[in-house]
């Protein structure tokens, strides 16, 4: 895997990859637009900070590109989607810097509140005043978190440590989140009516995009103060400079703007005013939070390589952290399963189901069914197919893609089904589960079966009468064919049996033909399953 390295990262982090005789990777800082888009066609994954944009003409001009790798938290250099259609993997460092954001807010707030950045110019400039920089103490102020991820929460445990009450916003944390971290969870308008201080934690979206404007400083108190440290922009600058203007917020602090650097007059206004604390986007600027964003990108990577679960791909749906583990099986069943379910096929899919019933439907399963769509299209279509791109793929093909749940699943704890439709009201359908963490198929079509896949199997049709078995023993025998497990579903005595072999070798076409004569079946297929080698 070759790897261009296009923004200055922490060296500590990349050598990770620089331990593994996999990785081929180049270090290009300051590269030219022009000359970065001459180069990108040889390299598997660009590694970048946001000093690289990776916008169309560079995902164009990266033939090879597997993944984009931002060592931060931020992707708003990245078009994710125009990544997403081509089939390239976004990765981001979302918690690395998170402690380095949290005390970086603090440390704004504490200048802010103390006049610390103004005493310190007056005072080497030779200065000795003291009165006109009387500050306010955090002690006994309400404080409102908006957004209580993972540096809103440590923000909020810091408050509380100062002695503020604090109220907290976030539509997306449980109660439970907001009760262990001791602050209560309000509504954004409760936030802005209510609280001394005010500080967002949220990502820019275009939900959160402009989020505080005019209407939200109308109702907020007099001489609140104000800190943005997570994205610019979430705040509307002109609305924010406006009530430092007219004494509505008496104190602010801004760590991230709209356009950086700042260059618009408002913007300019905005940071040469007095009340404001400043700095150049430093959230992340810590020595820590630089080796532990490499750390994390690094890891992604190597996980890409060794085909482990991605932990942080943000156009990937994946499962909660902590369910990791116990459902990493899973995905290798619904693997497995479409890979086999795929080849019986004669036709392409117009509609696809996926059905997951057990313990497994109490959880989010849209990775699994990702993973499996992956899988079967990769059989059907020309380009490279991935968790990234499957369901656009799909969309583009018109296959429609269903996903049903049940707690109820009958003599199994878990069983996921996959169901096939075609034109013509053509149904094919595989049911698996796993037994001791191992794949197992327990269905095809209308047959109870069960049986490990393994890389070659033949599974056919024919008329249940006496011999056939020993027909197709005697003609794998004479060529070599060693038959390692056999498993036989029938409708009933002497109706259709469906046989499925697993081979130790493929079995040729020649063999195959011979079979279909001995046992007049209505149906043979040679199947190939690399996936269960793994």
């Amino acid at each position: 895997m070759k790897i261009i390295v296009t923004d200055e990262v922490a060296a500590e982090g990349l050598e990770l990859l620089r331990q593994d005789p996999r990785v081929k990777m180049d270090v290009r800082l300051g590269l030219k637009k022009e000359e970065l888009l001459a180069l990108i066609g040889e390299y598997d994954v660009i590694i970048t900070r946001s000093g690289t944009t990776v916008d169309r003409d560079l995902l164009d001009a990266a033939k090879k590109l597997k993944m984009v790798a931002r060592a931060g938290v931020g992707i708003d250099n990245v078009d994710v989607d125009y990544a997403s259609s081509k089939g390239v993997i976004v990765v981001n460092a979302p918690f690395g810097n998170t402690n380095s954001a949290a005390e970086h807010t603090m440390a704004l707030l504490m200048a802010a509140c103390r006049n610390v950045t103004i005493a310190n110019g007056s005072l080497k400039s030779g200065e000795w005043k003291r009165a006109p920089f009387t500050g306010v103490e955090l002690k006994g102020k309400t404080a409102g978190v908006i957004g209580l991820g993972k540096v809103g929460g440590r923000v909020a445990t810091r408050l509380k440590a100062f002695e503020c009450e604090v109220l907290a916003c976030d539509p997306y944390i449980a109660v439970k989140r907001a009760h262990d971290l001791g602050v209560k969870l309000v509504s954004h308008d409760e936030i802005y009516k209510n609280c001394d201080i005010i500080t967002v934690h949220t990502p820019l979206t275009s939900e959160t995009k402009g989020m505080i404007g005019p209407r939200e400083f109308g109702m907020m108190k007099d001489g609140v103060i104000v800190l943005n440290v997570a994205r610019g922009g979430i705040i509307d600058e002109q609305a924010m400079l406006d009530n430092l203007n007219n004494g509505k917020v008496s104190l602010a602090a801004f760590d991230v703007w709209s356009e950086e650097p700042p260059k618009t007059p408002v913007l300019k206004d905005l940071i040469a005013h007095p009340k404001l604390t400043v700095t150049p986007h430093l959230g992340a600027n810590t020595v820590e939070a630089q080796i532990n964003v490499a750390v994390d990108v690094s890891k992604e990577i190597l996980n890409y390589l060794d085909e482990k679960p991605l932990e942080n791909a943000v156009n990937i749906p994946r499962f909660d952290l902590a369910l990791m583990d116990q459902m990493r099986p899973f995905l290798n069943l619904v693997n497995v399963m479409c890979d086999f379910g795929i080849q019986l096929l004669d036709s392409h899919p117009e509609k696809l189901i996926f059905s997951y019933a057990g313990a497994i439907a109490h959880y989010d399963c849209s990775p699994l069914t990702v993973c499996g769509l992956a899988s079967l299209l990769g059989h059907v279509v020309d380009q490279d197919v991935n968790m990234v791109n499957a369901s656009l793929i799909a969309d583009q093909m018109g296959i429609v893609v269903e996903e049903t749940k049940s707690t109820h699943a009958d003599a199994f704890s878990n069983l996921i089904t996959l169901t096939a439709e075609a034109s013509g009201g053509k149904r094919r359908t595989i049911a698996g589960t796993l037994f001791e963490g191992v794949p197992r198929i327990v269905r095809l079509r209308d047959y109870a079966m069960d049986f490990t896949p393994e890389e070659h199997m033949l599974l056919l049709h024919y008329a249940d009468r006496p011999g056939m078995i020993g027909k197709i023993g005697t003609i794998m025998g004479q060529h070599d064919i060693n038959i390692a497990a056999m498993n036989l579903g029938r409708s009933e005595k002497r109706g259709e049996a469906m046989v499925i072999l697993s081979l130790d070798s493929a079995a040729p076409a020649a063999v195959l033909e011979k079979i279909r004569g001995a046992t007049e079946a209505t149906f043979i297929k040679a199947i190939h399953m690399p996936s269960a080698r793994r």
